[in-house]
């Protein structure tokens, strides 16, 4: 685990969840939530069950984590909602995504939560000078063109649009409880695009992102070009459908018990 700048850093006084979605991650689950409890021992982890046909929920209740079965594979938007939904109903003041395999380096978490002093939403960014992660053609291409609308939408420089390693504040969590995209792309590129078009703040903390211990990605350049064109299309949906209205927290209606639509437990 390699400590971001503030790693040393406490959650505080703020009730922290730390949301995981999961499919099928049963093999290097352990070792994620481990490191998760050394980064943030204050903090409380939900790692949500996304249809997974193996042991991924019984590593996490044997790792002391909360866990939430979704009945069959919803993508990663999906889980994220049930993750939000959980946040809102039990009155969380931060949620930090964490992928389940591996990718993402629990040490930089306090780094994200202590940039949610000036923003709504903080994205841990690979591309910002930390690490040596790289991409190339038409990947690189999407990447640009996404950081090029993205940070003339913020007013700021967002060189990851991509990245799920992100914290939200309390009136982010409200609103991506109401409405998270579960399209492809859409839990990264059109929930940021959302939440900017909203008013929302949105910054970056640079990141190093580390090779997945379960899995293995697909690349190709055929996969590469079409991945333009989806992002291309993703970003054109992102910036002309509607998007809801924000709303505060404490103003947030409450919604359904996750324990009764998604079984969390211990």
């Amino acid at each position: 685990m390699t400590p971001g700048p503030d790693a040393g850093a406490d959650t505080g006084r703020r009730r922290v969840l730390v949301i995981v979605p999961a499919w099928n991650e049963a093999e290097g689950l352990a070792a994620v939530l481990a490191e998760l409890r050394a980064a943030v021992p204050a903090a409380d982890v939900l790692v949500v069950d996304d249809g997974s046909t193996d042991r991924t929920a019984q590593t996490a209740r044997a790792a002391g984590a909360l866990v939430a079965r979704l009945p069959y594979n919803l993508g990663v938007g999906g889980a994220m909602r049930t993750g939000y939904r959980y946040a809102l109903d039990q009155g969380y003041d931060a949620a930090v995504q964490v992928d389940a395999d591996g990718q993402h380096d629990p040490g930089y978490v306090p780094a994200l939560l202590a940039a949610l002093e000036t923003a709504d939403l903080v994205v841990g960014a690979r591309f910002a000078g930390v690490g040596d992660y790289r991409v190339r053609g038409p990947r690189r291409w999407s990447m640009r063109l996404l950081s090029l609308v993205l940070s003339g939408m913020a007013g700021t420089r967002l060189t990851d649009s991509t990245s799920g390693f992100r914290a939200c504040n309390r009136d982010m969590i409200a609103f991506f409880a109401r409405w998270y995209p579960a399209e492809y792309l859409g839990d990264t590129v059109e929930s940021m695009v959302g939440a900017l078009r909203r008013g929302y703040q949105v910054r970056q903390v640079a990141v190093a992102m580390r090779p997945r211990t379960t899995g293995a990605p697909s690349q190709s350049p055929a996969r590469a070009l079409v991945y333009l064109a989806r992002t291309a299309l993703v970003l054109l949906l992102a910036l002309t459908r509607r998007v809801p209205a924000p709303q505060r927290a404490e103003a947030a209606a409450r919604v359904p018990e996750p324990a009764e639509a998604a079984g969390v437990a211990r």
